[in-house]
């Protein structure tokens, strides 16, 4: 849902901020670099104790031929997801989430293997939620593996919310389920009500 539209080298930590504590997020739309508002309906999530992982993919996890990192190369990360033929993640949206990993607030869960980066995912932690952004991978499966390890951060962690947006079959296969705006905002509302740490 198109709410607004603004055309700038950032957007302002605050205003973006409130947007993600109100229900809406932005993406710059891939021909003209506009920045437009989205508050989706119905609204993708993932029930934390009903992720899904796929039988290949704990396999491929018990094997531990990778390391985790945390916010270690979060331009990276947000870069890789931005390296495709058409995307949303315009300058201004990196731009603008750097600054919220300088503030504290954007995370990116790397996916490592011998020193180099492989994959991951970056998102926005408020609170009790976490809104997934986007995620990358250079060598199979690591953004799942990414996903993976967030998701068992976020449980570790004590977080009501994990927020995807839209849902894509990448994503169904973990078990990500829409829902209606009404029943999203009162979840965030109620994730918004306790104090998580994501660090």
């Amino acid at each position: 849902m198109s709410i607004i539209s603004i055309k700038q080298r950032l957007i302002d930590p605050e205003l973006l901020l409130t947007a993600y504590c109100n229900g809406f997020f932005p993406m710059a739309e891939p021909q003209t670099g506009e920045i437009r508002w989205y508050s989706p309906n119905p609204r993708c999530i993932f029930e934390l104790d009903e992720f899904h992982v796929p039988r290949s993919l704990k396999q491929l996890i018990k094997k531990r031929n990778y390391e985790i990192k945390i916010d270690k190369a979060f331009r990276d990360v947000i870069e890789g997801c931005a390296n495709r033929t058409e995307t949303w993640i315009s300058d201004v949206i990196i731009n603008s989430y750097i600054e919220l990993y300088k503030l504290g607030f954007a995370h990116s869960v790397e996916v490592w293997i011998n020193n180099e980066l492989a994959g991951g995912l970056y998102g926005v932690a408020i609170k009790g939620a976490f809104f997934g952004e986007s995620m990358f991978t250079k060598v199979k499966n690591a953004s799942k593996i990414a996903l993976v390890h967030l998701v068992n951060r976020l449980k570790e962690r004590g977080y009501l919310l994990l927020d995807t947006q839209f849902i894509t079959p990448h994503l169904a296969m973990f078990g990500a389920k829409e829902i209606p705006r009404q029943e999203y905002l009162k979840r965030l509302k109620e994730a918004m009500n306790i104090n998580c740490s994501f660090i």
